[in-house]
């Protein structure tokens, strides 16, 4: 029994997969321990505790590469000295280990889009300053839309934003150049469970299974 001050709740949910589904992926995680991983598929995704990729897209253990952030925004090119852990990931995931695919998926109701249209100063070190990363997509936007429709549509372009800013990274533009990495975009509905992904040749979310 341990007897250390963790949640209990993550406890119950470890005994649980311990039970469950550890016996059914122990040969997956025996030869991940060996061999390593090898996904092809990265997603950078909002660390929405609502909107998990691996739940979302059913993953095995190995099979996706995640990382995510406050509104799954991906910061553009800009090796100044400084901390980047998304860039970071990226890089890891490109040159280490040679995903094929990137996704970067946005999701309703996301709480980092509504802060920055709410316009409101965050009294933090850090949120305003990675949420301004928001404001090319938001520039883009029509200035007819109403609040419910803005929100729908800077959760869209912030995704396109994130497409636009992974080709600024040098070795994505050239490995896309040849066909040798995809960039996607998809977006998850929380209230519906819906997914919509993006059509790149008309720039439309499209929603899956429709």
């Amino acid at each position: 029994m341990v007897n250390v001050n963790f949640p209990e709740r993550l406890l119950a949910g470890y005994d649980s997969f311990r039970a469950n589904r550890l016996p059914e992926d122990s040969a997956r995680y025996r030869i991940l321990a060996d061999a390593g991983q090898r996904p092809q598929i990265m997603v950078i995704a909002c660390s929405d505790s609502r909107a998990a990729p691996e739940t979302i897209f059913d993953a095995n253990p190995g099979e996706i590469f995640v990382v995510r952030n406050v509104a799954n925004l991906v910061p553009p090119y800009d090796p100044d000295g400084h901390y980047h852990g998304t860039s970071a990931a990226i890089e890891f995931a490109v040159a280490h280990l040679k995903v094929r695919h990137i996704v970067v998926m946005g999701h309703g109701r996301c709480g980092g889009i509504s802060a920055y249209l709410d316009g409101k100063a965050d009294p933090g070190d850090f949120i305003d300053q990675w949420i301004s990363l928001l404001t090319p997509a938001a520039e883009s936007l029509s200035d007819e839309l109403d609040e419910k429709a803005r929100e729908r549509a800077l959760e869209f372009a912030s995704i396109r934003q994130g497409i636009d800013n992974l080709k600024s990274f040098p070795m994505i533009a050239s490995l896309a150049s040849i066909g040798e990495i995809e960039l996607h975009g998809a977006w998850f509905d929380i209230s519906t469970g819906e997914l919509f992904v993006l059509d790149g040749a008309r720039g439309t979310f499209e929603q899956v299974g429709s």
